[in-house]
């Protein structure tokens, strides 16, 4: 019968939201022999600083060995990860891993996915479950194969997303949640013997009419259009907010083009929508800008390039001929 004392795990990931479920890994009494996070990184204006990972740093400050290669199939950390002796990889928010690595432990390799797979494979699953409006999201744990997020489905438990909740909001709930998903993954491969109940999302996607994918974010995939439904535009700018931000073109009656982000908005039914798609128009102290088929969004907060992040009404003060500009 295996015992909680049996294992020994190396947790791999780099972000916050995987600091999350390490530190509940330790909290709760589990061996974790080292962890795996990506290299530091350069940060200031010349790139002189190194920036430990938020991982990295909560590893050392709790005395657990930690490695960073620059590859994953260099012989030298493959070798170093063998002789940690590790029966379980847990993997939260890191890379994808070569079947040499994932393949490893005896109990396997789990990952915890910021959503309900099968839907929203890749890399930013909450930003785009927010822009494509979902009313629900989760966590999801499944035990890694040759592709990406398709492995067999372990556990997975739900969030409700609020109308107006932002990425920020909805990451801080499912950093919680996957800190539990994960603990309770464990707890279930003791039980189990190393052997936990799974389903191959094959199954589970037979019941699901259209499969959403969650691709990376760059800065083309982030700006706006002014010429998609007004709900679409709100739900775009709320799964971007704060970071990294839906953005736009502002543009002045001498042609000028400044890069504008938009943070806050909801949308505003009262609004005039007998206007083209992109015009700005000032009522009071509102800044509403027409999307597609006249309907209106109201934007709360903003930030042009080079200022600060501003709201509505600081932004319409500063712009005296706001009527006169447009978005593109």
């Amino acid at each position: 019968m295996l015992k909680k004392e049996d294992l020994k795990i190396v947790f791999m990931g780099t972000p916050e939201f995987a600091v999350a479920s390490l530190d509940a890994l330790v909290s709760n009494g589990y061996n974790v022999v080292g962890v795996v996070t990506q290299p530091d990184k350069p940060v200031g204006r010349h790139g002189s600083v190194l920036q430990a990972p938020p991982i990295k740093t909560y590893a050392i400050e709790h005395d657990i060995p930690v490695m960073q290669p620059e590859r994953l199939k260099d012989d030298g950390f493959v070798a170093t990860l063998e002789a940690l002796g590790a029966n379980l990889f847990v993997v939260v928010a890191f890379r994808m891993l070569p079947e040499m690595v994932w393949s490893m432990p005896k109990y396997g390799t789990f990952n915890v996915h910021a959503a309900l797979l099968p839907q929203y494979r890749g890399a930013a699953p909450i930003n785009w479950a927010i822009i494509n409006g979902e009313k629900e999201t989760g966590v999801t744990t499944f035990f890694l194969d040759k592709d990406i997020d398709t492995g067999r489905v372990i556990m997975q438990k739900k969030y409700a997303i609020g109308d107006e909740e932002n990425v920020e909001s909805v990451y801080n709930a499912l950093m919680k949640l996957g800190a539990e998903i994960c603990v309770e993954t464990v707890n279930e491969i003791i039980i189990s013997n190393g052997k936990p109940e799974s389903m191959p999302q094959s199954e589970m996607e037979a019941n699901i009419p259209t499969l959403h994918h969650a691709p990376k974010l760059f800065k083309d995939n982030c700006r706006i259009s002014w010429q998609w439904q007004a709900k679409y535009v709100h739900d775009f700018i709320r799964g971007l907010s704060p970071v990294p931000g839906a953005w736009t073109v502002l543009v002045t009656p001498d042609n000028k083009e400044t890069v504008l982000k938009i943070y806050d908005s909801r949308l505003a039914a009262d609004a005039d929508i007998d206007m083209p798609s992109g015009t700005m128009v000032r009522q009071g102290k509102r800044l509403l800008v027409v999307a597609a088929q006249g309907q209106a969004i109201e934007i709360l907060s903003l930030q042009l390039a080079g200022k600060k992040r501003m709201d509505a009404v600081n932004f319409l003060n500063g712009m005296k001929n706001v009527e006169d500009c447009t978005l593109a």
